[in-house]
């Protein structure tokens, strides 16, 4: 058993201490296991290298055999209301995801008309989903699961039952990514499973894709069977793409998908070539994020090719680059994706020591635009702990400190 009183959750660099003399592994005896560097892996206990990059996280749980939040941690609550807030809200969350199935009675005997619910998704749920409020999105989503799945069980006919089966993909689609951006890895990966069987009932390729986008997703240890599976959904979607609405869209979302998959598994020319295909398709389609499904178009593309340039650990010069072909001003309506994009880009710029003044500054433009999102993102703690370790220039320390106390790092 862990000793629970040596836990240190500062950095996930703390964590791997314990987990590996819990394993009675040396350094060398991880570093052989992880594929990692016996140097790197010592820095990074010590709080002096981040381990935010996806294919360190999977190398290393598997090496450890334990699961990414025993690596990374879960969900952490604060004082700070933007941060601590949206918890409230999973618990009834939750509760809808697991309580509802397709072979038993609906939970509720009432609900409002497809229509009503198709509409409250668009206009009341995915506006605030969109710039990462998830208080609202909480507010509001167990309950439209609910009569949503009321409609799938006592249909008024098969318009009406088509109609609450789309929304059930794009209800259980924004369910997992509010849990997975909290912390909930296995509620999240539950959402997604329920989207995958709402597509699946639908029996339409187009549909079973965006399930596919939400299934996955390289975030879990075994990342080479995710990275399998994203390839196979962009083979199932490809002959439909220009089949009905969103196709063109979930086509290109399943690519940046399965590039971003292919470079956390060091396939760095895989990943280019689905970028690149990403690319071309979305210069046939309007450069509109707010109109496209999953807002894909050229300056999605844009955003993917930093993120994946940050997973596969190129130089900061490069981020830097990358990041300055993006037209910021077409993310205003995307707010939640425009927090990416800056998040992103301040994780680059943190592991070069030179930067790290632009990477504070990336880093708090990102908490300007959604702070309950950065505020609960593991990947951002992490590089602001590290960064805390590191820093010696006072005015750095000053704002780094700012940072960790709203993140709730001890500083």
């Amino acid at each position: 058993m862990l000793d629970q009183d040596a836990w240190d959750p500062a950095t996930i660099g703390a964590r791997l201490k314990v987990l590996r003399r819990w394993r009675r592994l040396t350094l060398n005896e991880l570093a052989g296991l992880s594929g990692l560097s016996k140097s790197f892996l010592s820095m990074a206990e010590r709080g002096q290298r981040s381990l935010d990059r996806r294919s360190h996280i999977a190398a290393l749980a598997r090496a450890l055999q334990v699961s990414e939040i025993d690596l990374c941690g879960g969900p952490h609550l604060s004082s700070d209301v933007e941060q601590s807030a949206p918890h409230a809200y999973v618990p009834a969350l939750r509760l809808a995801v697991t309580t509802n199935a397709w072979h038993t009675d609906p939970v509720v005997e009432r609900a409002r008309s497809v229509d009503e619910l198709v509409a409250t998704m668009a206009h009341q749920i995915e506006p605030p989903r969109r710039r990462y409020d998830f208080r609202r999105v909480g507010e509001l989503l167990p309950a439209v699961l609910d009569e949503l799945h009321l409609h799938v069980a006592q249909p008024v006919d098969e318009r009406a039952e088509v109609a609450a089966l789309d929304g059930l993909v794009e209800a259980y689609m924004a369910a997992a990514g509010m849990a997975r951006s909290l912390g909930y890895l296995d509620l999240g990966a539950m959402a997604a499973m329920r989207a995958t069987e709402a597509a699946a009932r639908l029996d339409d390729p187009i549909s079973q894709g965006k399930a596919a986008f939400s299934m996955n997703r390289p975030s879990v240890t075994d990342l080479n069977r995710v990275a399998m599976l994203a390839c196979k959904a962009v083979d199932r979607v490809e002959p439909h793409a220009s089949q009905g609405p969103d196709g063109p869209e979930t086509l290109g979302m399943l690519l940046l998908n399965a590039a971003l998959a292919r470079a956390a598994t060091y396939d760095v020319q895989g990943a280019e070539e689905f970028l690149d295909a990403a690319e071309e398709l979305a210069r046939r389609l309007p450069d509109d994020l707010d109109a496209n499904w999953q807002g894909f178009s050229a300056t999605n593309v844009g955003i993917w090719r930093v993120s994946i340039a940050v997973e596969s650990g190129v130089p900061a010069r490069q981020v830097l680059d990358l990041a300055s072909r993006v037209e910021e001003s077409k993310l205003d309506g995307r707010l939640g994706r425009k927090a990416c994009f800056f998040a992103d880009v301040g994780r680059g710029l943190a592991r070069d020591a030179s930067r790290r003044s632009e990477a504070i500054e990336w880093l708090r433009r990102s908490e300007r635009v959604a702070p309950q999102r950065f505020r609960n993102d593991g990947k951002i703690r992490e590089i602001v702990a590290v960064m805390l370790e590191q820093a010696r220039v006072s005015s750095q320390g000053r704002e780094l400190r700012g940072l960790a106390a709203r993140l709730s790092i001890p500083h």
